[in-house]
């Protein structure tokens, strides 16, 4: 699983900034000329090339476009988990890529909730064990009120039932809620979602991206790369890739 953060004063890392501004009028993302290639023994592949798009607080973005587009590869920088050629990606000011290792976990754990295709819950663990994790290893609520925080989060996804069960027990979707759920336990100002109902039947990803939807609406800022043209639609803002290069936005 993506390493969220480490037990370390949190505080000198990424702080955000309140500032009261109406959803979708003021920048927390902004990715500045992002170039990222990939040195392949066949030679150089451009999988970015000069990425500039600025998201505003609150907005729902669907980032789409053909296999090889680049979608994954933008959301990676975003999220830290791959770092540009050059190029910067600045989150409420901070230029996240400026940060080592450790910093760059403890920014992570703090601002950004990652939602996979494959979910990606530990399976050894019961659901609210894996959604309790990101706290665990953030420390970044009192221990006595993890396990009810947890459970809240449950609550909203719909699934607190199967809180003492392990993943295999629940079925695709239900694994998803509890991956959003997770996604949350830190309360994250972003939601950065790679594929999130590309390994769900239709009914369950509509369900899905209402639950989307709802978390928007409570001040999220999502940014969700999808196959799916239907679901993208339905966004507040569709940006759209072909050969490393915005071409919708």
């Amino acid at each position: 699983m993506l390493q969220l953060c480490e037990k370390q004063d949190l505080e000198i890392v990424g702080k955000t900034r309140t500032n009261g501004n109406d959803a979708g009028t003021s920048s927390l993302i902004e990715l500045r000329d992002l170039v990222k290639v990939y040195r392949t023994p066949a030679g150089d592949f451009p999988a970015l090339r000069g990425i500039n798009l600025t998201v505003g607080v609150g907005e729902f973005v669907a980032v789409v476009g053909k296999s090889g587009s680049g979608k994954t590869t933008m959301i990676n920088m975003l999220t830290g988990i791959d770092r540009p050629t050059s190029g910067a990606v600045l989150v409420n000011g901070t230029d996240i890529h400026r940060l080592n290792e450790s910093q760059m976990s403890q920014w992570r754990g703090r601002n950004l909730g990652v939602v996979f295709q494959f979910f990606q819950l530990l399976p050894t663990l019961t659901i609210l064990e894996n959604v309790k994790l990101p706290m665990d290893l953030c420390n970044a609520y009192p221990l006595r009120e993890r396990n009810e925080r947890a459970m809240d989060l449950l609550e909203r996804v719909d699934i607190a039932e199967n809180a003492g069960k392990l993943p295999a027990e629940l079925s695709g979707g239900q694994q998803q809620r509890a991956a959003i759920a997770r996604a949350l336990a830190n309360d994250p100002r972003i939601i950065a979602a790679d594929e999130p109902t590309g390994n769900l039947d239709s009914r369950t990803a509509d369900a899905i991206f209402e639950l989307f939807q709802t978390l928007v609406g409570q001040g999220k800022t999502i940014l969700m790369v999808t196959h799916d043209n239907d679901l993208a639609a339905k966004a507040s803002r569709i940006v759209e890739l072909a050969d490393g290069a915005i071409i919708r936005s």
